[in-house]
């Protein structure tokens, strides 16, 4: 995990949200550590590891402390993964948590978020602060004592990064 100084998350550039009312934003989690998987349904990493590990962490964490965003982005397989079998994706696996699609790239197969994180794959799993900092990012699986301890050590700072 980054403890060094940490840089601000880039916005989230979502074409379409799931199990949410409202299109969100990075602002809408002020205050809350946020845990941010991004994954692709047809990534059996993801499906056998990564979303589990989502799924565990809005269990056991306090959601008004810790949020869990998915993030499918998808690039390879374009004409497999729409929307409509998302969806459905969803469904049959119990996701409860938000969900976006990660918005098309203007040139190229890599989708626009995935672009301004500069992620190399899926699973990633993204940790940003409450003060919207990009604090760990780390491809393919993750241990949860792992993650339960970053998450921990995320809840536990008092003072903003930059006052340390």
């Amino acid at each position: 995990m980054d403890r060094s100084r940490p840089s601000t998350a880039p916005e989230w550039q979502v074409s379409q949200w799931f199990n949410t009312d409202r299109p969100l934003a990075l602002a809408d989690f002020a205050g809350r550590v946020i845990a941010l998987h991004a994954f692709q349904m047809l990534c059996p990493g993801c499906v056998q590891h990564g979303l589990p590990q989502a799924q565990r962490i809005a269990r056991l964490f306090d959601a008004s402390r810790v949020a869990v965003i998915g993030l499918h982005t998808v690039f390879e397989h374009h004409a497999a993964m729409t929307p409509e079998a998302l969806a459905a994706f969803i469904h049959e696996y119990r996701l409860a948590f938000p969900i976006g699609i990660d918005a098309p790239a203007v040139a190229g197969p890599i989708p626009q978020t995935m672009a301004s994180y500069a992620m190399q794959g899926t699973p990633t799993l993204i940790l940003i602060d409450r003060w919207g900092r990009l604090r760990k990012q780390s491809l393919g699986v993750e241990d949860d004592m792992r993650v339960g301890a970053d998450i921990a050590f995320l809840l536990a700072e008092q003072e903003h990064p930059d006052d340390s």
